[in-house]
């Protein structure tokens, strides 16, 4: 008898193993569902795919220990689950801003409706293109909410050359508004724009022209490139051990290189190669290194004479930009969520900031995700110093979707308002 029911459990193994493997097959980018609540969305990587639950929990299609398998108009989700593919609703387009063509998507819900939200997004500082690739959008959309994301110029299907010249991304942001409204013309409601890192000093400049009613950013700064060069050569010395005595020292170093950026390697040198001097070979000297200052001080001054810095130059950085006189224009609501130990962003000054212009009536709201790092990772594992994300910070996305709908509510996991 158990050998019987032993062969029956074995039988019922093979044709469930067999009906997933029928349904395994190539990944397809999307949002699939479970319940109302519940989804995942699959996102193209340089390898392959990843996945992002509602939850904010991630991870690769490729690995052995994946929650997610592929198949044809679903994913099984835990060996057990199907859950079938969304029918969202998706638009390719082309568009042009300042004489080059971009690529974009509008993703919309299958029930978008002249009430549902828009928002457009602007990236961060990587040179990937987000089309297909980007896990926010599709979180956004899985919450209800219309999406307008694009490949920034120099990146993905989208023409150009790559820049970190926030002007111009901002008018690339308005030309992306503009395609959007058009493509999405008769189903949209309220229409912001969301800045993730980079994106936070770029939605503010481009707010006033593509007409946004609000704005959401994401773990983005109000002080300049300067400012955050020297936030993180001062938050990096301190978790390396060093004290304040040390800190100071290496501050002047910031001061000395923001100098040399802003002047195009004119301004500075002299002052340059006489702290090389002072302080090459102190132990902390070779551990310090911030945005840009690391890679000045380890570069002789010679060589900036004859060269400047290609690796920044190309960038066609605008210095002359105050964020803090951008954002004193601003007049719609805005959002700003921080992620608590994030260790590329240091949001002490930008929360100080934003505290004053919110003393002054600006309308504007933070929320801190304590523990999290830059990107809203959360659940980061340390091993001898590197780290490993497994998740976003829970509620994160549910907190950037209810902003969108105007309807702020929570709790949004361990965050709290600032």
């Amino acid at each position: 008898m158990k050998t019987f029911l032993a062969a029956v459990l074995a039988a019922a193994l093979l044709a469930a193993s067999s009906a997933f493997a029928q349904q395994a097959g190539p990944c397809e980018t999307g949002i699939f569902r479970k319940d109302s609540t519940a989804f995942v969305a699959v996102t193209k990587t340089d390898k392959g795919f990843s996945y992002t639950f509602s939850d904010g929990t991630v991870g690769d299609t490729g690995d052995t220990q994946a929650l997610v398998a592929c198949g044809t108009g679903a994913v099984t989700v835990g060996k057990t689950e199907r859950w079938p593919k969304v029918a969202i609703a998706e638009s390719d387009t082309r568009f042009e801003s300042n004489g080059v063509v971009l690529a974009g998507r509008l993703m919309a819900p299958p029930d978008a409706t002249k009430g549902t939200p828009l928002v457009v997004y602007a990236h961060g500082s990587e040179d990937t293109g987000w089309i297909d690739r980007a896990r926010d959008p599709y979180q956004m959309v899985g919450r209800g909410i219309s999406v307008f994301v694009y490949d920034k110029r120099g990146t993905g299907l989208s023409g150009g050359t790559y820049t970190q010249n926030f002007p111009l991304l901002a008018d690339d942001l308005v030309a992306a508004s503009r395609e959007a409204k058009r493509l999405a013309q008769g189903r949209y409601g309220r229409f912001g724009l969301v800045g993730l890192s980079q994106g936070g000093w770029i939605v503010p400049l481009a707010a006033a022209r593509a007409k946004a009613a609000f704005l959401g950013i994401g773990y983005g700064l109000a002080i300049d490139i300067a400012e955050q060069d020297a936030a993180l050569v001062a938050t990096q010395l301190r978790r390396l051990g060093y004290g304040d005595d040390i800190i100071a020292k290496a501050l002047r170093a910031t001061d000395i290189t923001a100098r040399i950026a802003k002047s195009g390697s004119k301004d500075g040198l002299d002052e340059l190669a006489a702290y090389q001097n002072a302080f090459g070979k102190e132990p902390w000297f070779s551990r310090i290194q911030g945005g840009f200052t690391g890679v000045l001080l380890a570069t002789p001054v010679e060589e900036l004479r004859s060269k400047g810095l290609p690796q920044f130059d190309h960038l066609h950085i605008d210095w002359s930009l105050d964020p803090l006189t951008v954002l004193s224009g601003v007049d719609v609501p805005q959002l700003w969520a921080f992620a608590g130990d994030d260790r590329q962003a240091p949001s002490a000054s930008t929360v100080e900031r934003l505290a004053h212009l919110r003393q002054q009536g600006r309308d504007i709201a933070m929320v801190v995700f304590p523990g999290a790092d830059h990107g809203m990772w959360d659940d980061a594992e340390a091993a001898q110093g590197a780290r490993r994300h497994t998740r976003i910070a829970p509620g994160f996305y549910d907190l950037m979707a209810d902003w969108a709908k105007g309807q702020l509510g929570g709790p949004y996991g361990a965050a709290y308002r600032q």
